[in-house]
Formats: structure tokens, sequence, C-alpha cells
């Protein structure tokens, strides 16, 4: 279960067997699917038994019906104006699949935020967004974007015959229009926030 969770968190997708088997050193993938059939039946694990990298770890808190994942939370994003960041793993936050709306497949990651500029979403310093990536944004959206090379955390828009851009939730910013461009790092679908 471990290195199911490991391979989560710094991979981003469940092991395979076959790289379970070379892990522990097992002389066949057999004994690795053994191993894995073993967890699921004490109800650890979920997962479809004949699907490639389906396998999630179930939450001792759930009735073991509901599958929970281990997001990244990979550093932290500017709520202000953009800049240059470079994104580490810095641990993980635990979160169910069903309550953040997803599929068992999306690929998640968590950002923690810095800064006031969409407070007016009610997106506060020190809260961590959970993002999606790989999802195409839809105008009003809330998006971890790189906009000329420099990451932001702010509301997607799309006027029709215009370029899409980036609007501020909070007055005292301006909008960013991409000068070369915008990419879409990831449309948040969760926000978490500790209490004070």
């Amino acid at each position: 279960m471990d290195f199911i969770r490991d391979t989560v968190q710094t991979v981003g997708i469940p092991p395979s067997l076959r790289e379970i088997c070379t892990h522990f050193d097992f002389k066949s993938v057999k004994a690795a699917s053994d191993h894995v059939a073993a967890l699921r039946r004490k109800g650890l694990i979920v997962g479809k038994s004949h699907q490639a990298r389906s396998l999630q770890i179930v939450s001792p808190l759930q009735d073991h019906k509901k599958p929970t994942r281990d997001v990244p939370i990979f550093g932290s994003i500017a709520a202000g104006l953009p800049e240059d960041q470079m994104q580490n793993a810095e641990g993980c936050l635990t979160a169910d699949l069903d309550a953040l709306g997803v599929k068992s497949g999306a690929r998640l990651f968590a950002l923690k935020v810095r800064g006031d500029s969409m407070i007016g979403r009610h997106i506060c310093p020190g809260d961590l967004a959970v993002f999606e990536h790989g999802k195409n944004p839809r105008n009003g959206d809330v998006v971890a974007a790189l906009i000329d090379g420099e990451t932001t955390l702010k509301t997607y828009v799309q006027e029709r015959g215009k370029k899409p851009h980036l609007k501020a939730e909070n007055p005292k910013y301006s909008k960013l229009i991409p000068a070369a461009e915008l990419v879409i790092q990831g449309v948040m679908v969760s926000l978490v926030r500790k209490g004070r």
C-alpha cells in the first residue's frame, strides 16, 4: 500500500503490476497480482482488476465504497501578479473523488494560494486549490495558468471574437492579456480552507 501511495504522490498515477513486481523483486507478475488481490480482499484498495493503473487506496474513514486519492501539493501559486515559479511536491492532500466530482483517472494536483487577487471568488491566501490537469477550461472557470512564462491563479475569460485572457477577482488588479502564450495548467475543481 505504501508503494502504491508513494507512486501516486510522486508520479501522479498508480503503479502497474510490472512496476510492483520490479520494486519488490518478485519473480513473476502473478506474485504482484496476488498481493494486489489480497489488498483488495481486505478492502484496503479498489480498482478494476483488468484495467492498468486503476488502483486507489481506500481511506479507513470511508465505507470502502468511495475511492480516495492522494493529491500532490506542488508548492504555491500567486493570486496576485504573475511570477516565475518552480513547482516541487511538498506533501499531499487525501481527497474523496466523488466529493470533488472528478473521474478516478483525473490527473489532480494542489497549490497553496498566495495573494488576494481572487478574494471576489472567496479564494484567500493560505487556501489549497485543487486542480484537474488536462481539463478544457470553460468561460468563468478558475485556472492555474502560465501566461507569457509566469504562473498565476485567475478566472479564465473567453469573449467572442477575442483571444482568451485572465481576470482577477479583486478590483485593484487589472486583467491579464497574453502577449505571446497562455497555457492552462489546470482547472480548479475544489478549494480547501484550514480553520483559522
